[in-house]
């Protein structure tokens, strides 16, 4: 008896080892890496037209420059509408900010959007309130609105919008004033922008620029 019940056991023993590894490799395989060709693509996002004050609002024109929007067919393509933008912000006397890298220059950003020397230019990487006067310039001047663009989408646009709004202003930004070097850049952008925190869902309108009315 003491035999059977051995057995028993064993094969119980066994069989639960087995289930546990069969559950175990399962979990193992179903990582993103394993699951990246089944990840389902999520529905555009909305986007809404906006009305501007253009005394408490900034256009945050970011790394426009001829050393990477240039080699940029997608964002050579989106520059009429950025000058667009650019002159209704202009004419309605709202805030403009440039920005570039260490030793960027006005003379750098591309010709078409080049700011005039009465609009400061910052110097930063991804994050453009990292290491800048930026957030001091946007309260000096009463700024709560910021209006995002640039290039490349995932590294100024989306380091810069999010760490907007967790600061508490509130963000647009223009679908058709971001560019990278895929598409898939862009989009992973656009979406994080409205998924990724509450803060961001709540402080993040998506539009595009003739949407935007001052």
């Amino acid at each position: 008896m003491s035999d059977y019940r051995s057995v028993i056991s064993s094969i119980a023993l066994a069989a639960t080892l087995f289930t546990g590894g069969i559950c175990l490799s399962q979990a193992q395989a179903a990582d993103i890496i394993d699951e990246w060709a089944n990840v389902k693509m999520p529905s555009a996002p909305e986007l809404k037209a906006v009305t501007i004050d253009p005394k408490t609002t900034v256009l945050l024109m970011l790394d426009f420059l001829q050393g990477n929007c240039g080699h940029r067919p997608t964002c050579l393509a989106e520059m009429p509408a950025m000058k667009k933008l650019l002159d209704a912000a202009r004419g309605a006397g709202a805030m403009i900010i440039y920005s570039g890298f260490e030793k960027s220059t006005p003379s750098d950003v591309i010709k078409d959007i080049a700011p005039p020397a009465n609009e400061p230019m910052i110097h930063s990487n991804a994050d453009k309130f990292l290491n800048t006067d930026l957030d001091k310039m946007l309260k000096d001047k009463g700024i709560k609105t910021v209006i995002v663009v640039g290039t490349a989408a995932n590294g100024g646009v989306l380091y810069t919008a999010g760490e907007a709004a967790l600061r508490g202003y509130k963000v647009i930004v223009p679908v058709d004033g971001l560019s990278a070097d895929d598409l898939y850049a862009v989009q992973f952008t656009v979406w994080n922008l409205v998924h990724a925190t509450p803060t961001f869902v709540n402080g993040v309108t998506l539009t595009t620029s003739d949407m935007i009315k001052f």
